[in-house]
């Protein structure tokens, strides 16, 4: 085993969520090192494996590589199945995955990721309407031409997990979305390697107080899978 993926809190890590559930999802085996949030302002502890000082970062031998996108490509070098087999559906899935990557900024600001927290959002703001919008799109046109049951065809690929945050924020935030995109999002949630990181996360001892006040912003919790 030569990969090593560090991490952070798999209740609040999107981005390290996204490479440690492609790499489960296709048995390419890694070894994890998570080190927990503490607190606000920079995460002094990450210096001394990510020249960032983020996560997720990925080692092998004397690389480095710093960025959840940049370590799925990396790691594709050597397990292609990371892609849709098919041309066109790769091409899709890089879209797709890239646009994931850089957008939705609504989404990732108001509903910030927590395994643990079911939250009373109320009436989605206009910006998260319109990330909303846009999330129920991407997933129906890959579901409708590649045929499913993952976005781009028969396989979970990459692609999907870069979605799977998006699922625990749709359970978490009940939000508002069609009948096609709930069930992709719930086929999401029951992907053995997404179970295991949000079951993972509900289990942590740590609390980070930050995430948590970023998650509740005053509104009402309706559970906390943690008690």
């Amino acid at each position: 085993m030569s990969y090593r993926l560090f991490i952070a809190n798999k209740n609040y890590s999107s981005w390290s969520m996204r490479p440690w559930v492609a790499l489960k999802a296709l048995d390419i085996p890694f070894e994890e090192v998570l080190t927990p949030f503490d607190g606000a302002g920079p995460q002094t502890a990450f210096t001394s494996f990510s020249p960032t000082a983020k996560v997720p970062c990925l080692h092998e031998n004397d690389s480095v590589v710093w960025d959840s996108l940049a370590i799925i490509e990396y790691v594709a070098e050597d397990h292609p199945d990371l892609w849709p087999r098919s041309r066109a559906a790769r091409a899709w899935a890089r879209c797709a995955t890239a646009e994931m990557h850089s957008g939705f900024p609504a989404l990732r600001d108001e509903c910030s990721m927590n395994c643990a927290l079911r939250i009373e959002l109320g009436t989605p703001s206009e910006g998260l309407q319109r990330d909303l919008d846009r999330l129920e799109t991407l997933w129906c046109e890959g579901l409708q031409r590649f045929g499913g049951p993952w976005l781009a065809g028969e396989r979970f690929t990459a692609v999907d997990a870069f979605f799977a945050p998006v699922a625990v924020r749709v359970q978490g935030y009940d939000l508002p979305l069609g009948e096609t995109a709930l069930a992709y999002a719930q086929r999401l949630l029951e992907h053995p390697g997404v179970a295991e990181w949000v079951s993972q996360g509900i289990a942590e001892p740590w609390v980070d107080a930050p995430h948590e006040q970023d998650c509740r912003r005053g509104r009402r919790v309706l559970a906390d899978r943690r008690t």
